[in-house]
């Protein structure tokens, strides 16, 4: 199983390990709850490295990178990054991406780590572009709360505002660091190539940011109603299904347009909700969940550190109106919740 770089100096620092997307990863060093506290309340540091990312370049690059993937790349200028999916021909999401677009025809594709091969050989599959893996050449570092922007500041001389992506050098290294992140808070994703990545880790540490792993980092993302591929978003649903229509530039020719525009037409067979618990039950992945008379299941659920409830996400039949109540079966026992609009927690 493929570990980070850095997985040793996690290890020294007492992190635990789980199967994240086929890598040995950090899921929680002091506990997932103070770590994800740390975020909302200061700065944490995650070692993301297990996510994919490969390089577009030349001729023909961004006319590969609009085909495949349903937002348009040149609706951003270089030095800006965008949120985008690879959909198949049925429409459904076969991953989440995020592109950085680094000049006028390069690009670095970051897809979730799971689906990493699968989006690298679909990109080498069409015309003739230099595509390039860059996952096991480079650590990838996430800097993220409402401290990040001084401490980025404070260790690399600046601190990307939202979406950039700014080039850059640490320690005589390259550096490409991007305004992005999983968490809703400020901060940066941070790429060095390996060689300097413990350098860096040790340097964000040593400024003040807290050691976090992928435990607080779900905790974070779902308290943002930000989907989870594989639990959320997967190839048998559609961005229109998980309310992600924003995502579609419907101006440009990609994989599964066709798709989109029929169900645009017809409607969606189901809907992504969003509910609190009313009482302490907390929700978990593959509950049943009933809005009204429709029924589906919890594809997200967890305890809310900030919000000390039980949230979640799930699909349900479109039918299902915003006023009807809620209800999650829990341990075979209905629990009251309620719908509510993400995100759970206001970070603007």
């Amino acid at each position: 199983m493929p570990r980070s770089p850095l997985h040793d100096l996690h290890a020294a620092l007492g992190a635990r390990f789980v199967d994240f997307g086929g890598w040995e990863m950090p899921v929680q060093y002091e506990g997932v709850i103070a770590e994800h506290l740390a975020v909302r309340q200061r700065v944490g540091v995650f070692d993301v490295s297990h996510l994919g990312r490969f390089s577009v370049e030349g001729p023909g690059a961004t006319a590969l990178v609009r085909s495949q993937l349903c937002n348009d790349v040149t609706k951003v200028e270089p030095g800006r990054a965008q949120y985008t999916m690879a959909l198949n021909e049925r429409g459904g999401v076969e991953d989440d991406v995020i592109v950085w677009r680094r000049a006028a025809d390069s690009y670095w594709v970051m897809p979730n780590g799971t689906n990493y091969d699968e989006i690298l050989a679909r990109f080498r599959a069409g015309p003739r572009v230099e595509v390039e893996p860059v996952q096991r050449e480079t650590v990838l570092l996430a800097v993220q709360g409402p401290d990040a922007a001084a401490l980025l500041r404070g260790v690399l001389g600046e601190a990307p505002r939202r979406f950039r992506v700014v080039e850059g050098e640490f320690q005589r290294h390259p550096m490409v660091t991007a305004g992005t992140g999983y968490t809703g808070e400020r901060g940066a994703e941070v790429a060095v190539p390996v060689e300097a990545g413990e350098a860096l880790w040790r340097a964000l540490t040593e400024a003040g940011a807290a050691p976090c792993g992928l435990g607080s980092r779900d905790t974070l993302r779902l308290e943002m109603g930000y989907p989870l591929w594989g639990q959320d978003l997967d190839p048998e649903t559609t961005p229109l299904e998980a309310n992600l229509g924003w995502v579609v530039a419907w101006d440009h020719d990609f994989v599964g347009k066709r798709a989109l525009e029929r169900q645009r037409e017809t409607g969606v067979s189901k809907m992504l909700v969003a509910f609190e618990m009313l009482d302490r039950r907390i929700p978990r992945h593959g509950y049943p969940l009933r809005a009204g008379a429709a029924s589906g299941q919890v594809t997200s659920g967890n305890y809310s550190p900030v919000l000390e409830q039980g949230i979640g996400m799930g699909y349900v039949a479109p039918a299902a109106a915003a006023g009807e109540p809620v209800e999650v079966e829990v341990r075979g026992q209905p629990a009251p919740a309620r719908r509510v609009a993400p995100p759970f927690v206001d970070r603007s």
